[in-house]
């Protein structure tokens, strides 16, 4: 089993807190588009003709994509690798992109996945981290979703952001789950230098939610989740029962994915591997033959400090045996001894042989994951 990840690296404007690849440059689509397309034929055999069980389109924002622009890269996808009949294939979309016309141009396309980035109903909110949608058409691109038969649809939510409070966290919170979606990815803002939003926070223009602001407003939103019939099954994830994002989950197992497109990643289970972060360059290079990404080979700490790091992030935490398995007694030791510490203070449990995060240890789960990291 593999996966495909498609960066479609464009925007109509900057959100101010966005530190990705991503450029307002609509007349490079078609060239981007055609050298994903030649991308794919170039590493055809990545994989390793593994099947492909998801297919993820993310960005930037792949909303801004025709349904032709789409369809050319379906069809190299389908004529090069032998994708699932279950696969499940999502694309990224921003709400003002979702309107009904949109969705007649795509309805002929095989996405039965998608994901809005709604990061709030406020409006006031909104307009401090460049966002060009409303709370309200937020909503109808939702409503438009479902009526164009979208039965499993993920929304994204933002806390901590500039001149909120826990009051008005939880109204959004509210709006969200009004809407019933089946996934909700929810994020602590940060303010990432170099973003427009950490310039404004230097020039004493923003203020940020202090650590205590940004945990309260996480347990209220974990609480919350959980009695609507969410699934914690991430620190930033929350599922209806069975509805999972595969793409994020594949990601968290270690599964291989190919990554297309400038600054994508992709992983082969021994290295990692990302394209240049430059448009210009990664169009002229696939089609020069020309290097337009960079390798590491993992050694087998990269490989167990890269299991543990994200493992730990999930419900189920890390799998004692898996260790053992992959990586060897000696490996499992180390952790346990580092793990067994925060046993004894409450922020891990042990469960038929996983270790995972109490909710008193997701609210310090940076510092303690570091604590796992081998050198």
């Amino acid at each position: 089993m593999a996966g495909i990840y498609i960066h479609i690296p464009f925007c109509k404007q900057r959100c101010s807190y966005c530190d990705f690849y991503t450029r307002v440059a609509p007349r490079q689509i078609d060239d981007t588009v055609n050298a994903i397309v030649r991308e794919m034929e170039i590493r055809a055999d990545y994989l390793k003709r593994e099947p492909i069980q998801t297919i993820y389109f993310g960005g930037g924002t792949p909303s801004l994509l025709t349904a032709e622009q789409f369809q050319q890269i379906f069809d190299k996808i389908y004529a090069l690798f032998e994708v699932n009949y279950a696969a499940e294939i999502t694309f990224e979309a921003n709400p003002d992109d979702l309107t009904p016309v949109f969705f007649e141009s795509i309805k002929q396309l095989p996405f039965n996945r998608i994901s809005i980035g709604i990061q709030s109903f406020d409006d006031v909110q909104l307009k401090k981290i460049n966002r060009l949608h409303s709370g309200d058409e937020a909503v109808a691109a939702f409503t438009s979703a479902r009526n164009a038969g979208f039965d499993n649809i993920s929304i994204d939510l933002i806390y901590g952001l500039p001149l909120q409070t826990k009051q008005n966290w939880e109204i959004q919170l509210n709006k969200a789950l009004s809407l019933g979606a089946e996934h909700i990815s929810i994020y602590g803002l940060t303010y990432e230098e170099g973003t427009p939003l950490h310039k404004l926070r230097e020039l004493g223009r923003v203020s940020s939610a202090d650590d205590s602001e940004m945990v309260e407003m996480y347990k209220l939103m974990f609480r919350k989740m959980e009695k609507a019939g969410y699934e914690p099954y991430e620190i930033s994830n929350f599922a209806k029962p069975g509805l999972r994002s595969q793409h994020n989950s594949a990601y968290w197992k270690m599964i291989p994915y190919l990554g297309l497109g400038p600054s994508a990643h992709s992983f082969d289970g021994n290295s990692r591997q990302w394209n240049v972060s430059s448009i210009k360059k990664y169009n002229a290079d696939v089609f020069t033959g020309s290097n337009f990404f960079e390798l590491e080979n993992l050694t087998l700490i990269d490989k167990y400090n890269e299991y543990v790091m994200v493992a730990l992030r999930t419900k189920e935490g890390v799998n004692l045996s898996y260790i053992a398995e992959k990586f060897g007694a000696d490996f499992c030791d180390k952790f346990m001894i580092t793990a067994q510490k925060q046993i004894e203070n409450k922020y891990m449990v042990v469960n038929n042989q996983h270790v995972s995060l109490t909710l008193e240890g997701i609210l310090i789960s940076n510092l303690l994951i570091e604590d796992f990291v081998l050198v």
